[in-house]
């Protein structure tokens, strides 16, 4: 999804798509079209009247006509104020109605995207095609094809009525044509692959910005502020270049067509005055040039605008196109599943050439508490990753209570698996919004009972503001162990027949372990339970502990059997119980 091209092209199709949006809208966007002609149409009358004005009643010194004439001409100044108002508004409500529309469909397309998507594509990469990118496609509608259509509308009226005017004089008065004709090409070529340049620059800076504001902590610990630092002013530095010589195209641009126009205007005073024009007539020409250059000034700017809105509605495109997404076809709804779980011969790999899971196979019966222990990296969050359906199986099957996981409905599979994972990710917003996720269906009373199901309730009681207290987002203003408490209660609250648990105990203070061991306890009580452990004292009770090794399954027993059998898992328990033997000494 990154690195662009510095040349685009005028795609049509792309453009196709974009007004499929507005089909919603037809009135919106035909009204718009409607006052596109209004606005052309309007353009030749001031100049035709200001020639009538000068040559018919200022030079017979008409004074009662004059009067009127000046009447109607302020009278048409005000409609044709009231239609460009109505143009502008409206293209622009077009505009926003179908940014609002695209970015709501890119967003639940995200939604949906399978997790290896996010494995591959910057945050802030997809944070710039939801809001900059989406928000250029509406330039297509405010500041492109159809405000680009009303100006070549516009300049056809004020050239139709020239010539039938003054032929000669409009042939005179175009000599310089062609020049302005040229700087609009260099001008649009100069701008075209600056804005790309931009563009590229803010999808740098957003996916910059949103990695090390999330891993600030990572980077001060390792007092890697500058380092980052240099590399942040060294994109910075391109996005000031590149919008530096888009600056510096509209410096040169714009004189160069006051020039051209001055030029003109000179031809116009020049013929006019050998020929013996009426003066009404010269100065209806120079109120004409003025009102073909002021748009043909602004072409090349908007021809821009709408290309880099095309750009990037094909960004957006690219991200709706996606077909890595998650399947919700399953029909199997049931209210509550009784627990049992078979891998059958799972293989998996994020990517293809290199296989995570290998031929894994276990069962689990209802009630059942399975450990899986293992090295990092040897595939033990993956499993749970699987089971929970957020990446496609590639081989063998996964099955609940002997229905292939993937015939379940996406809501009734999630809803029957409660998850607590190592890092728990809290949101900004206060402890309840946290524990619902925003749910409204939810109730207050509903939280609080799950929460005293495993005696958290007096916990949050004692935060400030009880289960109202702002949490900061990523739950800055709690403990690791806190906020891995949080997450006990979001697990409980649909009363999971299937639990699992990823490292719940890791990284946190024995007091924080002591609460968490006592929850999970609770938690696992009749329900079917699968533990990822990096600690082994945790896990001795399990029904069953799975050894994994590279992603293959080494060893499988109770705690006592393992250790009898003096393999892998006997290596595994000696080597942590001397780590923490070493470390009390």
């Amino acid at each position: 999804m990154s690195g662009e091209s510095t040349k685009i092209s005028f795609d049509f199709s792309l453009l196709r798509r974009v007004f499929q949006y507005t089909k919603p809208y037809r009135k919106k966007f035909a009204l718009s079209v409607v006052l596109a002609i209004l606005l052309a149409l309007f353009t030749p009358l001031r100049p035709l009247l200001i020639q009538i004005t000068v040559n018919q009643y200022i030079a017979n010194a008409l004074a009662d006509m004059l009067v009127k004439i000046t009447l109607i001409q302020i009278g048409m100044i005000l409609i044709e104020t009231a239609i460009r108002f109505l143009f502008t508004y409206t293209t622009a409500l077009l505009g926003q109605s179908v940014v609002h529309d695209l970015r709501v469909n890119t967003y639940k397309k995200i939604l949906n995207l399978n997790l290896s998507q996010f494995d591959k594509t910057p945050i802030g990469t997809l944070t710039t095609r939801t809001i900059n990118d989406i928000e250029s496609v509406n330039n297509i509608f405010s500041d492109g094809l159809i405000p680009i259509i009303a100006d070549l509308l516009s300049i056809v009226c004020v050239l139709v009525y020239m010539f039938w005017s003054d032929w000669q004089l409009t042939l005179i008065a175009l000599i310089p044509f062609p020049l302005i004709l040229i700087a609009t090409y260099y001008f649009k070529e100069s701008i075209n692959k600056s804005f790309i340049k931009v563009r590229n620059a803010v999808a740098r800076l957003n996916a910059f910005v949103q990695e090390h504001l999330t891993g600030m902590s990572v980077v001060q610990a390792f007092a890697a502020e500058k380092r980052e630092f240099e590399k942040f002013k060294l994109i910075n530095k391109d996005h000031r270049n590149a919008n530096i010589k888009a600056i510096f195209a509209y410096s040169v641009f714009f004189p160069v067509v006051e020039i051209i126009s001055a030029l003109s205007i000179g031809l116009i005073v020049w013929y006019g005055a050998g020929q013996r024009t009426e003066a009404g007539t010269i100065i209806s020409f120079i109120l004409c040039l003025n009102l073909l250059f002021r748009p043909l000034r602004m072409l090349a700017d908007k021809f821009n605008v709408l290309q880099m809105g095309i750009i990037a509605s094909e960004r957006v495109f690219k991200i709706m196109d996606i077909k890595d997404v998650m399947t919700d076809d399953g029909q199997y709804v049931p209210l509550q599943v009784k627990g049992k779980i078979i891998f059958d011969d799972v293989s998996f790999a994020y990517t293809a050439d290199k296989e995570v899971l290998k031929h894994i196979s276990f069962a689990a019966q209802p009630g059942e508490t399975i450990a899986i222990v293992g090295h990092t990296g040897s595939g033990k969050s993956t499993i749970v990753s699987l089971l929970n359906r957020l990446y496609p199986i590639r081989h063998g099957q996964i099955s609940i209570d002997d229905v292939n996981i993937e015939d379940f409905q996406l809501d009734a599979l999630r809803r029957n698996i409660g998850v607590v994972l190592q890092d728990v990710f809290l949101f900004s917003g206060s402890v309840m919004e946290n524990i619902t996720m925003r749910n409204p269906a939810i109730s207050k009373e509903r939280v609080v009972e799950a929460a005293k199901m495993i005696d958290m309730h007096d916990f949050i009681m004692q935060l400030p503001n009880g289960y109202d207290y702002n949490v900061m987002e990523r739950g800055a203003t709690l403990s690791l162990g806190q906020r891995q408490l949080l997450s006990f209660i979001r697990a409980m609250l649909y009363k999971p027949s299937i639990l699992v648990l990823d490292e719940a105990t890791s990284s946190v203070d024995s007091e924080s372990e002591r609460l968490i061991q006592k929850a999970i306890d609770k938690l696992i009580e009749g329900r079917t339970s699968i533990v990822i452990a990096h600690r082994l004292s945790t896990i001795r009770k399990a029904s069953r502990i799975i050894v994994l090794d590279k992603g293959e399954i080494k060893e499988m027993g109770t705690h006592d059997e393992l250790m009898q059998a003096g393999g892998f898992y006997t290596r595994l328990h000696d080597l942590q119980f001397h780590k923490n033997h070493v470390g009390e000494s």
